[in-house]
């Protein structure tokens, strides 16, 4: 059975009262392939995780720790990011195209406007979001 928690090892860049951020760097499914260099098609991607933690001060710049996410937490991330901009996109569209009738340029521009009207509400509510997604930090 596949573990409960996604897991990624990191490094701890800073540390402010109650969170610490963690530099991961996240590996495309080929990263580990020996070709990677011939083919071009691995690519690694450095980001910045901010763990909520009581015990913040324990942890230091430059320490090696592991950070994880619930499998849960991260579908509800998928599903709030991709798949309902994709939602939204596509209702946008054809609510734009068949029911008001409107050219497909401006359907277009409708649609991309709804996508931007969605992920700053995503951004609004990102306090509330941050209780469904917590992160986990241990030391290595």
């Amino acid at each position: 059975m596949a573990s409960p928690l996604i897991e990624h090892e990191g490094v701890v860049a800073s540390v402010a009262a109650g969170r610490v951020c963690v530099r991961i760097t996240s590996h495309s499914a080929c990263g580990g392939c020996r070709a990677r260099q011939a083919c071009g098609m691995a690519e690694a991607q450095e980001k910045i995780v901010e763990v909520a933690t009581p015990r913040a001060a324990e942890y230091a710049p430059g320490q090696a720790v592991r950070v994880g996410v619930r499998r849960h937490a991260g579908l509800v991330a998928v599903v709030l990011a991709y798949v309902g901009a994709l939602a939204v996109l596509l209702g946008a569209l054809c609510t734009a195209t068949l029911a008001l009738g409107w050219s497909e340029g401006r359907a277009a521009a409708a649609s991309l406007a709804a996508v931007v009207l969605y992920y700053g509400l995503l951004w609004l509510c990102r306090r509330g979001i941050e209780h469904t997604i917590q992160f986990t930090i241990t030391k290595i």
